[in-house]
């Protein structure tokens, strides 16, 4: 008997899944029955009979159409996208005590957050587009953030990719629901840490916000009406309902997860 949400044996990309967000999503989805490619640079040690690893580099376009062409080969098809792959590198526009010049927006760090947070959804959603508008169904499933709705002190280029993906989801919704494809994004808050948040991470936000990185990771919870950071399962479990068909009315929209803490 198949679960609520009817995804089992639906073919879902999603990049990044190696770590993070990505890799709990992989793992929500896998376990309501879905078959999951995760496209990253790296590998993780998971298995499962549905999982399969493809390393693809998200900025590289060959690389990109490569990997789509051998999910289709392999299953023949492609129901959803998860755009994940995401980079921060917390930076400030001008570092006005003049100590931390590495900490200042620089063409090098542009380049990088722009081609992973931006140029990495674009290729992919433009070669799975197409094997979409064939089939006249699918789902793209953009991972934005709240601070691209609400911007970040010391995230701008990071606050500048996440609004830009939400633009992106308005366009692309537009341009494909003739062909019977959604395209949504996800707006996270505060969650719980990964292994991603390292110490030169926290080092770099609490000198762009001017204070330590102990008052940094103080009580986030007093901001969020429901009392709590989100949990990354909060966020793949969201992914796994936009993966369904019970969200397809729901297209050309974000939809904010950070317990009541942004405007949404």
């Amino acid at each position: 008997m198949s679960n609520w949400l009817e995804i089992e044996n639906k073919v879902i990309i999603v990049t990044g899944g190696s770590s993070g967000i990505g890799n709990v999503i992989v793992k929500e989805l896998l376990d309501n029955g879905a078959v999951v490619y995760n496209a990253d640079i790296k590998g993780n040690d998971l298995s499962h009979k549905n999982y399969h690893f493809i390393q693809t580099d998200v900025t590289n376009k060959e690389n990109v159409s490569e990997t789509v062409k051998d999910v289709i080969q392999n299953e023949k098809k492609i129901d959803i996208l998860v755009n994940n792959a995401g980079i921060n590198l917390p930076r400030l526009l001008t570092d006005s005590k003049k100590e931390k010049p590495e900490y200042e927006i620089n063409e090098k760090d542009l380049d990088l957050m722009f081609a992973v947070n931006l140029k990495g959804p674009i290729w992919f959603s433009q070669s799975v587009a197409e094997h979409f508008i064939e089939n006249n169904s699918g789902t793209i499933i953009n991972v934005s953030s709240e601070a691209g709705q609400e911007g970040s002190e010391g995230q701008s280029l990071y606050s500048g990719t996440k609004a830009a993906l939400i633009g992106l989801t308005r366009s692309w919704a537009k341009e494909l629901g003739k062909f019977n494809i959604n395209v949504v994004a996800i707006a996270p808050g505060i969650i719980e840490e990964t292994g991603l948040r390292t110490s030169e991470y926290e080092n770099a936000l609490a000198y762009c916000r001017n204070t330590t990185v102990e008052k940094l990771n103080g009580d986030y919870s007093k901001s969020i009406p429901l009392r709590r950071v989100g949990k990354l399962t909060d966020i793949a479990d969201l992914v796994c309902y936009l993966s369904s068909n019970k969200s397809s009315y729901i297209t050309g929209t974000t939809i904010n997860i950070s317990g009541g803490k942004s405007r949404g």
